[in-house]
């Protein structure tokens, strides 16, 4: 008993490592994305009658959400780690060749290179339908609080990405050419952070002792799409595994898994929705003249970060978790009383009220992400939960398209 003891406490070796890497693979995730959120500034300066915040955004999703359809459907014949490699990857070239076309137009704007840049920002949507999708339901059949760290991360990239920001602003705020300058230095740094997820990934994760002991397990559940990564730890083959594929062939299909799951995939769609109507594009365009002048968006976007980092780290309290599937679905429901009260106080509220506003948004958004995407998978077997990761992604990101859709109609009225 002594040595199987061992051995599995052997097995389970580097958790703490494991949940590190989980945070930082899921700051890279969207660090280059909330990257060009956060130089918004920068580039309502270059392209003033192009609505950068909203068309950016509308720009992303729909490749996110047609390239996530794509490899959910195919989920279980796909590589895993050839698809977050090249999501990783992607993200890290995509973020360089943004800091080339800022650095080589000289600060100029105009539609060529407006145009450019929403080529870049679609990039983005592929790279980060390959990463969260593949990601998340990779860390789905192992530990809770490597899919809560991941997720921490995600938002974690929002808050670094918009201390940095502040950062770089204060620093050649009055400078000449002092936007271009920070935006320049902000995707300097975004670049070399995209190259260390590379490495992070390829080199460090796969070779954690408690990544290879879940995912050696998951290949003996019957799941195809390990082989690669165990292959990348050092495990070639794993005895008996096709005998155990060939006995328990059974798993339930993606069509099984949506009708079993269909209150947590669409709590996960409206969660979005309503986040995204609303964050970033009238944060940044529609909340008014205040005394801190053009300073406010970005202090409104880095109360949402903050706030959505500190949503999801809440449920790693138990007794503040949610857990009852009715409960979720009423909380996730509730947060729509938020548009009237974000509408009425962009009209008559002071900014106090709007910065109370905005981080509650991002509090109740971190929150319930993680409530449902750690609460989803229990129960199924490693491919079901793979499998179930990727269809709950792939409804996130369908919040997130149907929602900056949704951002446009606050425009109504106030003219293009």
């Amino acid at each position: 008993m002594a040595g199987m003891s061992s051995e599995i406490s052997t097995r389970l070796e580097g958790k703490s490592a494991a949940i590190v890497v989980c945070w930082l693979l899921g700051n890279g995730c969207l660090f280059s994305w909330n990257s060009m959120l956060t130089i918004e500034d920068y580039y309502s300066y270059l392209f003033p009658k192009y609505h950068s915040s909203r068309v950016l955004t509308l720009v992303y999703q729909p490749f996110a959400v047609g390239t996530l359809a794509i490899l959910a459907y195919n989920e279980a014949k796909l590589n895993t780690r050839i698809r977050n490699m090249f999501g990783y990857i992607l993200f890290f070239i995509s973020t360089l060749l943004v800091l080339i076309v800022n650095s080589a137009t000289s600060g100029k704007g105009g539609l060529g290179i407006f145009l450019a840049i929403c080529g870049l920002s679609g990039a983005f949507g592929v790279a980060d339908a390959h990463v969260q999708g593949g990601m998340v339901g990779d860390l789905s059949y192992m530990q809770p609080e490597f899919i809560q760290s991941f997720l921490a991360g995600l938002a974690a990239s929002g808050v670094l990405t918009s201390a940095l920001r502040l950062i770089t602003k204060a620093a050649f705020d009055h400078s000449s050419d002092g936007l271009r300058k920070g935006a320049i230095l902000f995707f300097a740094i975004s670049t070399f952070f995209e190259l260390l997820c590379v490495v992070l990934y390829a080199f460090i994760f796969p070779k954690l002792p408690i990544v290879k002991y879940y995912r050696s397990k998951a290949a003996s559940e019957g799941s195809k799409t390990v082989s690669a990564d165990l292959a990348a730890g050092g495990i070639r083959t794993l005895p008996g595994t096709d005998e155990e594929n060939a006995k328990d062939p059974e798993r339930k299909g993606n069509k099984q898994l949506l009708s079993e799951n269909i209150d947590y995939a669409l709590d996960m769609f409206l969660i979005y929705v309503l986040t995204l109507s609303i964050f970033p594009g009238f944060l940044s365009e529609d909340t008014g003249s205040h005394s801190l002048g053009t300073w406010y968006a970005l202090v409104l976007i880095a109360m949402y970060n903050v706030f959505d980092l500190i949503g999801r780290y809440i449920p790693l309290m138990k007794c503040l978790k949610l857990e009852s599937r009715k409960l979720i679905t009423i909380a996730t429901l509730s947060r729509f009383l938020l548009i009237p009260a974000f509408y009425f106080t962009a009209k008559y509220g002071d900014q106090g009220w709007m910065i109370t506003l905005t981080s509650f948004l991002g509090l109740s958004n971190g929150y319930l992400t993680v409530c449902v995407l750690t609460s989803a998978p229990k129960g199924y077997k490693g491919p079901e939960q793979n499998a179930l990761g990727n269809i709950l992604v792939l409804f996130l990101l369908g919040g997130i398209f149907a929602g900056v859709t949704l951002d446009w109609l606050w425009l109504i009225g106030k003219g293009w």
